[in-house]
């Protein structure tokens, strides 16, 4: 009997996801395996809902945005009675291997699941925040910061015609990666990002500066950033215990302030979701389809408890432990970097 393989997404969506599910299945194929996709995430095993995964249903999904299986935060380690559901579901699909694709949560119930109850799981890292310490590059991020960078040039152009001061809010809870790499490929004028409080009058210092030399400034900021001593409000917090931001983000809360202290007219935009959906960039189509092909020959050769990761320009399989034990952060010499553009 063909073993049959179950992949999942789980937690935000982002470009890459489709090429990862496809590669997967593509080379599963080749071993002879069945293919199932679980639906919206670890709530998929929860419930038992899945849509199968046949070559006619994965050949054309290289160029699509978001996720075919849907995805959510559901994590059944917080909700009673989900955990023995999920073991007694993959036996009842006749699971022989489980593929996880998503984030430092995702991986780590699959972590849990693995480590817990022996689960058979192979891990591939997914987040546009590109946050993930096992991993050089996660894709999502290479499309989302693509996004981000076309929405900066769009409101300089809009900015310098009013005169005005513009701001980009991005997302990225934790990490800055995307506010950063935006930054530096957008030429902003500063860059706000989680890592590092904001020096508010070193800041506005400056934009008075590139203002009036260019009559126009453009700050990009990450969704959740220590203002002076002041941290965003948080409302309240999924499942994972991670903060869900107010509407009202930092892009209006930054604007009040520069242009209180800097008399310029200052404008806000939130670029949102728009980055985690549209067609994936060439980089992301091809990072997505290795860790999915990879993820198949990682269960294939039952290297269980694995993720795959990109290190150099090699993919490999690393710990899932390892992967999810800890976030990668900003480091001081990519603040730096940034630095040396704001004159």
């Amino acid at each position: 009997m063909a073993k049959k393989i179950g992949i999942l997404t789980g937690g935000g969506d982002c470009p890459g996801l489709n090429p990862a599910i496809r590669g997967c299945a593509m080379r599963a194929f080749d071993f002879g395996y069945e293919c199932v996709g679980l639906l919206e995430g670890w709530k998929g095993l929860v419930k038992g809902n899945t849509m199968p995964l046949g070559l006619q249903d994965v050949a054309d999904i290289i160029g699509k945005g978001g996720t075919i299986l849907g995805t959510s935060r559901t994590n059944p380690f917080k909700q009673e009675g989900s955990v023995p559901q999920c073991l007694e579901n993959f036996k009842k699909l006749g699971l022989d291997a489980l593929v996880a694709m998503g984030g430092e949560d995702t991986l780590g119930v699959a972590s849990r699941f693995y480590s817990e109850y022996k689960i058979p799981i192979v891990g591939v890292p997914k987040t546009m925040d590109n946050d993930l310490s096992a991993t050089d590059y996660t894709f999502g991020f290479d499309t989302a910061t693509t996004i981000a960078v076309d929405a900066a040039e769009r409101l300089k152009d809009t900015g310098r015609s009013h005169r005005r001061v513009m701001i980009l809010e991005v997302m990225g809870r934790h990490a800055g990666w995307v506010a950063l790499f935006t930054a530096l490929a957008g030429a902003a004028d500063w860059v706000c990002i989680p890592e590092f409080p904001v020096d508010v009058k070193k800041m506005c210092d400056h934009i008075k500066k590139a203002h009036e030399r260019n009559k126009v400034a453009l700050v990009v900021a990450s969704e959740a950033i220590t203002i002076g001593r002041e941290k965003v409000e948080e409302e309240q917090l999924d499942e994972f215990g991670h903060m869900l931001l107010k509407k009202r983000g930092v892009g209006e809360r930054l604007a009040e302030i520069i242009e209180r202290e800097t008399k310029l007219e200052t404008r806000a935009s939130v670029i949102g979701h728009i980055q985690r959906g549209g067609s994936p960039t060439l980089f992301d189509r091809i990072l997505g389809t290795r860790v999915g092909v990879k993820a198949a020959e990682l269960a294939q050769e039952g290297k269980f408890g694995e993720m795959v990761a990109l290190r150099g320009n090699v993919v490999v399989g690393v710990s899932l432990k390892e992967a999810t034990a800890q976030l990668k952060i900003v480091p001081e010499s990519w603040k730096q970097l940034a630095e040396i553009f704001f004159k």
